[in-house]
């Protein structure tokens, strides 16, 4: 028996809990089609998330740029029920790739605007994701300033965050969050996953802090926790606020990362988990738990009102047929989103719809609103953009 670190209880083997399936007996051709609510806020026309992915269209101060507006309104035009922006600094020192977008002022909330009220128009549900990479941040963006992380780092030359400083992240997540809100966004996701700021919080192999903030599962997490509540706080009970997690990888430790995970699934302060892996029907890492895939352990998780997303190479109809049928309540479509804006209408319209397969020719992606700029950084994905 495993200790539920969060409940103060032993709990059973997440796989033996009974999962909370929406609409078990409904096939899931139909039940990818029907809407989905949050307990907070809005709700999505269907099951089908854009996923939240770096393209550098944006301008090098932050601001949204026309090329990251079509990219992303084309999206929600063909047919995602919610529609995620890129990783969105709120802090300067964040920036992590050129190009990316900004929440970290009010010279955004023009262009945050016009994007909310583009996605809104096509019946979308937009959700700005609020970010922080920490470690992996990159000074040349930023004016040169070492990053800042939870503790000292030597492969990047990260400072550890003094108290004050962990503060005033937090409040620039929150205020990132009001932003958002007053953009007329209907709500936004906290980037927890892949190695970034919080998941960094998260990790005891890169948080190696002795005061509230580390040394203790519950306190690597309260950063993420006090960043939920002030978002609550300031943004009220219609806003939606999403968490992407990560299971594994980064110095993550998998039972700690379920127990969490469990959690907030009955976390009446947030709407839904976005589970991000790297492969969604993998067996975890961890040897002790290698009896189930990373998405048996999660679906199988009990719910109350929070949603559970998965992705994790969902880029054909059978693999998303395939995450519904384990229990599901959506799916976040990264790739096969690239390759196909309408994505979501084309699986609607033709059960035995074909996806496009990479490598594909740069003017497929041109005709699919990728601008120059993005497909020229999807360029360093192996084998996706055929050789000119």
């Amino acid at each position: 028996m495993r200790h539920d670190r969060y409940t103060g209880g032993t709990a059973p083997r997440p796989g033996a809990v009974i999962a909370i399936r929406n609409q078990p007996e409904t096939p899931v051709l139909t039940l990818l089609n029907t809407p989905l609510s949050f307990p907070h806020g809005g709700s999505m026309k269907n099951r089908f998330m854009l996923a939240p992915m770096t393209n550098q269209q944006s301008h090098d101060d932050g601001i949204l740029s026309d090329d990251e507006f079509t990219w992303l309104t084309r999206r929600a035009e063909g047919g995602f029920g919610m529609t995620v922006t890129c990783a969105a600094h709120v802090q300067e020192n964040g920036k992590t790739w050129p190009g990316e977008l900004g929440v970290f002022g009010d010279q955004h909330i023009e262009g945050l605007s016009r994007l909310a009220a583009g996605l809104r128009a096509h019946g979308s549900l937009g959700v700005v994701q609020l970010f922080h990479g920490g470690r992996r941040a990159v000074p040349e963006l930023f004016g040169g300033a070492a990053p800042k992380a939870p503790s000292e780092d030597a492969e990047t030359g990260a400072v550890a965050l003094t108290l004050a400083e962990i503060e005033a992240l937090r409040d620039s997540f929150i205020t990132a969050a009001a932003r958002c809100h007053k953009a007329g966004f209907g709500g936004v996701e906290i980037h927890a996953a892949h190695g970034f700021m919080i998941c960094q919080f998260l990790s005891p192999e890169f948080n190696r802090r002795t005061d509230a903030y580390g040394g203790t599962p519950e306190n690597r997490a309260r950063l993420l926790d006090e960043i939920i509540d002030g978002i609550r706080a300031a943004c009220g009970a219609e806003f939606t606020i999403g968490i992407r997690l990560s299971p594994e990888h980064n110095g993550l430790v998998f039972d700690e990362m379920l127990n969490l995970a469990a959690r907030l699934l009955i976390d009446p302060r947030i709407d839904f988990i976005d589970m991000s892996m790297r492969d969604a029907f993998k067996l975890p890492n961890d040897a002790a738990y290698a009896d189930k895939t990373l998405t048996q352990w999660y679906t199988g998780l009990p719910r109350g009102g929070v949603r559970l997303g998965i992705t994790g190479m969902l880029r054909t109809p059978e693999a998303i047929h395939r995450a519904m049928d384990s229990g599901a309540d959506f799916v976040v479509i990264g790739r096969a989103a690239i390759l196909h804006h309408d994505f979501p209408q084309q699986m609607a319209d033709d059960p035995q719809f074909v996806p496009r397969t990479t490598p594909v020719a740069a003017d497929v992606l041109l005709s699919e609103s990728l601008s120059p700029t993005f497909v020229a950084y999807m360029r360093s994905f192996p084998d996706f953009v055929q050789p000119d």
